[in-house]
């Protein structure tokens, strides 16, 4: 029992620190600039408008959510919670780490912390078998929901993070321009959300890849060849995701 205490407040207290330390990191800013500042300052296709790193807000909603509902006694012992606690930790220090080697500009380290994050959310989701499972209300809402959002941003985020290290090496991509590039990414994060959404029927993980998808088509704009990519990623994310909803529940029923 007393483990289970240790555990449940660890995972609060990082929760707090890496909502601390990004909140800190851009209103200091960290280093004199702020993550988007940072971000803008390369010439990378595959990244949304602004507005759509608001979702950072929603997920730490979650996150709370997650530390709130892991905490209450009812909770200490239950075997799901348990297995992805420690998982957890090693996530948030990840994404913490993350932080100041971006704004430190230690950008080849970035990609390792960011692997690292996102394996971790993979373990979590495959452990909690999340669009899988049958859970309680509670699990479904402040468990599942928060992971499955949390997953489709990394998943994302972690293909403009590589592509932001390519450039930041100049990277000559085998004598393909930037704009093939981004489309050939726009391909390869469809083809993960449409397994995830055709497979699990995870709306909450598929709707933050059409989230970022439009936003990338809204702020390439003015590259037609990626905005049309971002935009097929869009609909064809949608369409899969439809399917996948239509196939499990005529399955259930």
């Amino acid at each position: 029992m007393k483990k289970d205490t240790v555990r449940q407040v660890l995972i609060l207290l990082s929760v707090m620190a890496t909502i601390f330390v990004n909140g800190l990191a851009s209103s200091l800013p960290l280093n004199g600039k702020t993550t988007g500042e940072i971000s803008d300052s390369f010439d990378v296709f595959f990244v949304p408008a602004g507005y759509v790193f608001s979702i950072w807000g929603l997920i730490y909603v979650g996150l709370i959510a997650y530390a709130v509902y892991q905490l209450l006694p009812a909770q200490a012992d239950n075997p799901a919670l348990r297995s992805i606690g420690p998982i957890f930790i090693l996530s948030s220090l990840a994404n913490i780490a993350w932080i100041f080697l971006w704004h430190y500009e230690i950008f080849s380290l970035t990609v390792v912390a960011m692997l690292i994050l996102l394996a971790c959310l993979i373990v979590i989701y495959l452990r909690l078998d999340i669009g899988r499972a049958q859970v309680s209300s509670g699990m479904r809402w402040f468990v599942h929901l928060p992971f499955s959002i949390y997953l489709g941003w990394i998943t994302v985020a972690t293909i403009a993070n590589v592509t932001t290290l390519l450039a930041y090496w100049d990277w000559s991509g085998w004598g393909i321009s930037p704009e093939a590039w981004a489309v050939i990414m726009l391909t390869i994060a469809t083809a993960v959300g449409g397994l995830v959404s055709f497979t699990r029927s995870d709306i909450a993980y598929a709707a933050v890849l059409i989230w970022a998808f439009a936003g990338i088509g809204v702020k390439q704009s003015d590259t037609s060849v990626v905005a049309a990519a971002a935009w097929v990623a869009t609909v064809i994310t949608a369409i899969l995701l439809i399917i996948g909803v239509y196939r499990r529940r005529r399955a259930v029923g």
